[in-house]
């Protein structure tokens, strides 16, 4: 598989130990942006690896249990709401990826990380362009945190079920919007993600916007 020959091309140029990093949630309106940092194996091989968006949400479970059980070492790392309304959302993507490294508590001699931008991991680090789709170790750590996130959004969902987070993971859908316009937000929505529906939410929810 072509994503696990570029992850071996790598470790033949001389970083035996190589993690890869990715994130999902960068775009939702409410919860956490979640990374994974995942070491698999040299001569692991799984079939169906992907792209997690790529994958069913069935065959994205079922990856995430043989990750898990397969890798060397894996972390996981979020950002909450509250963090990414002070940072914004890159620099709490960011620190999102780093906890996830720190999380592994092993070392990697290469860090892969998916996208052009460098979080300043304070280690070797290459950015890999489309790396979800070019590497193994990205596209594993992408099932990791894509995975987590979508737990944390159906417990979500149970403490707020008019909003249907299960259903749509907090991104913005007609229906998330909807629920927003006769609701409002509930503590988990990123605030500077809705800045534009100010004087239409209700009225608590435009005046909560009107503070950040």
């Amino acid at each position: 598989m072509e994503l696990f020959l570029y992850d071996a091309q790598v470790r033949a140029e001389g970083y035996p130990v190589l993690c890869g990093v990715d994130e999902a949630g960068r775009g939702p309106l409410v919860g956490p942006v979640v990374a994974a940092a995942v070491i698999l194996p040299s001569d692991f091989q799984l079939e169906g690896i992907n792209d997690s968006k790529k994958l069913s949400e069935k065959k994205r479970e079922a990856l995430f249990e043989v990750i898990k059980e397969n890798a060397v070492a894996y972390g996981i790392g979020m950002a909450d709401h509250k963090e990414i309304d002070e940072l914004n959302i890159l620099q709490a993507t960011f620190l999102a990826m780093r906890r996830a490294v720190e999380a592994m508590g092993m070392t990697p001699d290469m860090v892969l990380v998916d996208g052009n931008q460098d979080p300043k991991l304070s280690l070797p680090t290459r950015t890999v362009i489309k790396g979800d789709a070019t590497s193994a170790s990205i596209a594993a750590a992408s099932i990791l945190a894509k995975v987590t996130r979508d737990h944390m959004l159906i417990e979500m969902d149970k403490e707020y079920p008019q909003y249907h987070f299960a259903k749509h993971k907090g991104y913005g859908t007609k229906d998330h919007y909807a629920q927003l316009m006769e609701y409002g937000m509930c503590p988990y929505h990123r605030r500077t993600f809705l800045k534009k529906l100010k004087g239409v939410l209700p009225n608590a929810a435009a005046a909560d916007l009107e503070e950040k």
